[in-house]
């Protein structure tokens, strides 16, 4: 089989009663997570755009739009919500992808499923599908598609998402193979884009073209079964023509992908390639009783590639912060904490924290692998000390998850950013039950 064909057999067949209770309830606190990460985005200007585009597309009452009064089709749905769940950079990662699983997968997939009546059970399967594709594609193409400049979030994502879209609306192994070749077409999205509006942008349009591909496909659309893997194909465009078969071998083998590589909860509202620093700094300032007035300067040293998402090194905006090392420092040691009040343009403005950004320098090691993932933090007092923390273990990671407590937590607080009041935990309940309705979940939060 080509690869497409493998994809459109494995979310055919796959049977949702393998799905265990740990797998369903890591597909639910995924949903939370990521819906209220959404809420909270809604009045960034981004999604405040998206919205005015929304409008002119015409009116559809098929899903909801995420916090929001009104209604779209699901693929403006699907859009938005994207947008939205993408824009504060707060929402999770995966390791082998480089990116982000979660936001070009629920969006989309909660709209088809308002739009088709699909139950909660349905949804876990769909997602844990399209989690599979996902990452089983990443880890042979992740990290030559990441350096050749591609948002891997959307350019890998989006062929993970088709694939839970489709079995969503379980269409047969040839439908879905079909959908994949048009997923092809459109996937997209640049690394350049960081740090403005169009990588949330590139999110929601992931998300929208995996609808589109799957409805298409519904409706007797066809593509090149060799879309994946041809001379002219995704492999070698996004890649360097990996042998994508080889890597979609082990598709659905257990441990699957949700528990073997696992999900990474953000406890900051920033590019996830400055946690660990944060992480180090943070307990620093603490334990030590330092504040950035009393800090000559920051050297900090990680893996490597681990800091090549980091392309702002003087900011402006808020959106350019959360890809800024030398802001992160630089408000992690002002303020002692780092929350979604930090990326405003205002906050980034600040004098204290522009005067500081010379000052903090970071450096990635050579090697040939970003794995393990580590970062060394040393902090140089003006009183002529040095003290450092090396970080391994990432709090909110597959190895040290947040507990339910803490996700609730979070997802209480993004609420409350934009003045909402929604009970997490019985959200978390819903979404844990195969035998819910996604509007139940929906309802307890807009």
């Amino acid at each position: 089989m080509t690869p497409s064909e493998r994809i459109g057999a494995f979310s055919a067949a796959f049977n949702p009663e393998v799905l265990t209770p740990a797998l369903r309830q890591a597909c639910a606190r995924s949903l939370l997570d990521t819906y209220a990460v959404g809420v909270a985005g809604k009045n960034e200007p981004a999604s405040s755009r998206a919205m005015a585009y929304l409008a002119t597309l015409g009116t559809g009452d098929e899903a909801s739009l995420w916090g929001c009064p009104g209604r779209a089709t699901a693929e403006a749905a699907a859009f938005y919500n994207g947008v939205a769940a993408h824009v504060l950079d707060y929402d999770d990662v995966t390791s082998p992808l480089r990116g982000h699983p979660s936001v070009v997968l629920w969006p989309a997939l909660i709209a088809l499923a308002e739009a088709e009546s699909a139950g909660m059970g349905r949804l876990q399967s769909a997602y844990a599908v399209g989690f599979e594709v996902m990452c089983k594609l990443a880890k042979a193409v992740a990290v030559d598609a990441y350096a050749k400049g591609w948002h891997v979030t959307a350019s890998i994502g989006i062929i993970g998402t088709v694939a839970a879209c489709s079995h969503l609306l379980r269409l047969d192994a040839e439908k879905t193979a079909h959908a994949v070749g048009m997923a092809v077409a459109q996937a997209a999205g640049t690394r350049a884009n960081f740090g403005s509006d169009a990588k949330s942008f590139q999110a929601g349009h992931a998300n929208a073209a995996a609808i589109r591909a799957a409805r298409l496909a519904q409706a007797g659309f066809t593509s090149s079964p060799d879309a994946m893997d041809a001379q002219q194909g995704y492999a070698a465009l996004y890649g360097q023509g990996q042998d994508l078969s080889a890597a979609l071998a082990t598709l659905g083998q257990a441990p699957l992908e949700l528990i073997s590589s696992g999900l990474e909860v953000k406890k900051y509202p920033l590019c996830y390639a400055t946690h660990r620093v944060l992480d180090g700094l943070l307990d620093l300032r603490a334990e030590h009783g330092i504040a950035l007035a009393d800090v000559e300067r920051v050297e900090i040293e990680t893996s490597p590639g681990a800091l090549v998402p980091l392309i702002h090194h003087r900011p402006a905006t808020g959106l350019q912060g959360k890809f800024s090392l030398e802001y992160a420092v630089a408000a992690a040691l002002l303020d002692g904490h780092v929350g979604l009040a930090a990326f405003t343009d205002e906050s980034v403005q600040r004098p204290a924290i522009q005067a500081f950004l010379p000052f903090v320098q970071g450096r990635s090691t050579q090697g040939d692998s970003i794995l393990p993932r580590w970062a060394l933090v040393r902090l140089y007092t003006r009183d002529g000390q040095c003290i450092e923390r090396k970080v391994d273990a990432l709090r909110g990671s597959a190895v040290l998850p947040l507990t339910d407590d803490e996700l609730m937590a979070k997802a209480t607080d993004c609420y409350g950013w934009v003045g909402l009041q929604a009970d997490a935990g019985a959200q978390l309940a819903i979404a844990s039950d195969p035998k819910a309705r996604i509007e139940d979940f929906l309802s307890i939060a807009r």
